[in-house]
Parts: C-alpha cells; structure tokens; sequence
C-alpha cells in the first residue's frame, strides 16, 4: 500500500502498537451505503495481528465531509484504484477484497480493475449481503424523501434508533446515504470476463432486502469457483457480530499464508 498523503485520505488501518508481528495476509474493506471506513474497527480487532484490515474511505463522510461525494459506482472504483498505485499488496502478501451491501458491487468492480491492470490480481473477493452485478435491481430509495430514506434505513436496521430520532444527527447522516443510494441504485454492469479470483458469499438468513439464495449470481462472475453461506441475522448482520466473516477470512486467507 502506498504512503502518501491522498493514500492517508482513502485507507485507515486500525492496529495497535502492540501489532509488532507481520500480518500474514491482507484484507481490503469496502462500507455499505451511508458507512464509513470505522465499520471495520472491530473486524480489523478481531483479525489483528494475522491479518492487516486496510478499510475504504469514501469521500464526503467523517474526516472526508468537505469533499463531493461520489455518485458514480464505476469512477469511484477508478478512483480507489488509481489510490492503489502499485497495487494493494506490493509486499506480495495473500490479499482479499470484502464489501458489505453496496461495498460489495465498488469491491467487484475494483477486483476487475486490478486483474485488467496489474501484474497480480487478488486472492479472493468476499461479497456480503448484494445481489450480483449482473443481477442488479433498484428500489428507488433515493428517489425517496427524507422520511422515505429514514424508514428505510429502520427497516433495514443499519443505524440505530437515537440516531434517527436526532433531527441534527440526521442532517449529518442523509446526505451521504442519499449520494450512495443513488450510487449503488444507478449501477450499470458492463458485461466482461469473469474474474479469475474465487468469490465467497454471505447474507444473513433474515435480511429483508437481500436472501441469501439472491447471492447465486454471484457465480458467474467467476471463473475461480463460488460459495455461499448463509448466516443468522439481518442485513447488517456482520456488524451485531464480525465472526462469519472472522472465521472465512481467517479460513481462506491465513490457512493458505
């Protein structure tokens, strides 16, 4: 992973100073719609010190609030790439891409970037809780009022109850997850190559948006083989409890390192 300045402003790592030993793999995380790149803090916790957690971070959110947000799925995987510079995983270490919700489609698409554009691809691509590419569908929430996002956002269960009674907390809050939805919901896959990667799959078995059997698309966009799991919860299972994805990451990336 590069060093610079505009690197700083797109990628945060979460370990400690305790974290002396080398990490044996590397995962890149992607947040869903309306998240930021501390939904990952307590997945990088768990993983640490084996695995180096590098997470995204959009612009327009947290220390990025001053910048335009990115309404285009397609430039934003450009641009996340172009911030790679010589490749997430120059140190040759086993390196996975993991996206949550929306985080998954930007993950993909700059899985496909990277196996076009550099010498070595990714070890795995990780989808949560998306339909595949190919098998993209709008629901037209950010088509929605404020009130319209706000149920949606209760129904899904992506961010608590005080926060969406808090009328200041929301004016903070919407304008990202309103740029994102119309980010993810205006996706448009350009049919391609299927990666050479493997994709793993999760949903929980109680999400209301996505069923775990949705995620099946996922297969043709692979040539490396395809699993799915499902797992309990709802649609922002992994952040009630990060161990489906512990445990996968853990399976995959480090068993083979």
């Amino acid at each position: 992973m590069t060093t610079s300045v505009a690197t700083d402003l797109w990628f945060r790592r979460f370990r400690t100073a305790d974290d002396d030993r080398p990490p044996r793999a590397r995962l890149l995380c992607f947040p869903h719609a309306g998240g930021a790149a501390s939904y990952f803090a307590g997945l990088s916790g768990r993983l640490r010190p084996d695995v180096d957690v590098v997470a995204v971070q959009y612009p327009g959110r947290q220390d990025r609030r001053g910048e335009p947000f990115a309404t285009d799925l397609a430039t934003l995987a450009d641009r996340i790439v172009e911030q790679l510079g010589d490749g997430p995983a120059p140190d040759g270490l086993p390196l996975a891409l993991f996206g949550h919700s929306m985080g998954a489609t930007v993950a993909y698409e700059v899985a496909r970037r990277l196996e076009r554009d550099h010498e070595r691809p990714v070890d795995r691509l990780v989808v949560s809780a998306r339909n595949a590419p190919s098998e993209h569908r709008s629901a037209g929430i950010h088509r929605l009022d404020d009130a319209g996002v706000v149920a949606e956002l209760r129904r899904i269960g992506g961010t608590g109850g005080e926060l969406l009674a808090d009328p200041e907390m929301l004016q903070l809050v919407l304008p990202a997850v309103r740029a994102d939805y119309t980010a993810a919901e205006t996706y448009a896959w350009v049919p391609g190559p299927p990666l050479r990667a493997p994709i793993d799959g999760l949903c929980g078995d109680r999400d209301p948006r996505v069923a775990p059997e949705d995620l099946r698309g996922w297969a043709a966009h692979t040539a490396g083989g395809f699993t799915l799991r499902s797992v309990p919860g709802d649609h922002f299972y992994f952040g009630a409890d990060p161990a489906p994805v512990v445990s996968l990451v853990r399976e995959r990336l480090t068993a083979r390192a």
